[in-house]
């Protein structure tokens, strides 16, 4: 059986000082580097002792420190992929939270949501984000390794799962997976007949409560 341990990077910067994340390069918070100890503790206990097991992560800085406290343990040297980070909000990145909430277009509820632009310059479309996500999973997945970790962000978590389940690019426009900042979800594919399941979805069990 293959198992594929998804992890939404912990508390960064951006959280705490309300700026938009996207391609901001922001790091871990000291509640976000603590987290991320928990993640790499309830990783190492769920993957048998000496199994191969390969990791990869956004290179964006908050993925980076995450998946380098969880590779440590596990004796692993982690993968950094553009391709697995956050959605690009272009000009808004690293700006407050509000610069962008006045300027955002919301999807139509009906109609062309992939390939809807947004109204911010240099970002990306849900279109190009999907593709660039699936691209780098394609790679992940070729891989015949029975433990992998990725570790990405909240929202490019939602195109992980669907290319998971190979989700066809006309839902890719309404899907969307929610998990908190430093959940594991669980990923399984069956020796037989091959089918993926998404075991469990956003689980913070492993952190501490706030």
């Amino acid at each position: 059986m293959r198992t594929v341990l998804v992890v939404v990077h912990p508390e960064a910067t951006h959280h705490v000082e309300g700026r938009v994340r996207g391609w901001h390069d922001s790091d871990l918070t000291p509640e976000g580097l603590r987290d991320a100890d928990a993640i790499a503790v309830a990783i190492r206990y769920a993957i048998p002792v000496g199994a191969p097991v390969d990791v990869y992560s956004s290179d964006l800085m908050r993925c980076r420190r995450t998946a380098e406290a969880i590779a440590t343990p596990l004796g692993a040297a982690p993968s950094f992929d553009w391709g697995l980070r956050e959605k690009s909000y272009g000009v808004a990145e690293g700006r407050p939270q509000e610069w962008l909430d006045h300027r955002f277009l919301p999807p139509p509820l009906v109609g062309d949501r992939l390939f809807h632009h947004e109204g911010v310059d240099g970002s990306e479309t849900k279109a190009a984000f999907a593709e660039r996500v699936y691209a780098a999973m394609d790679a992940i997945l070729c891989q015949p390794v029975q433990w992998q970790v990725i570790v990405t962000h909240g929202f490019a978590l939602t195109y992980v799962v669907a290319a998971w389940i190979g989700m066809p690019e006309a839902a890719l426009g309404y899907v969307n997976f929610h998990a908190a900042p430093g959940s594991i979800t669980t990923l399984r594919e069956d020796d037989y007949f091959h089918n993926r399941s998404l075991a469990r979805l956003g689980d913070t069990g492993h952190l501490r409560p706030k």
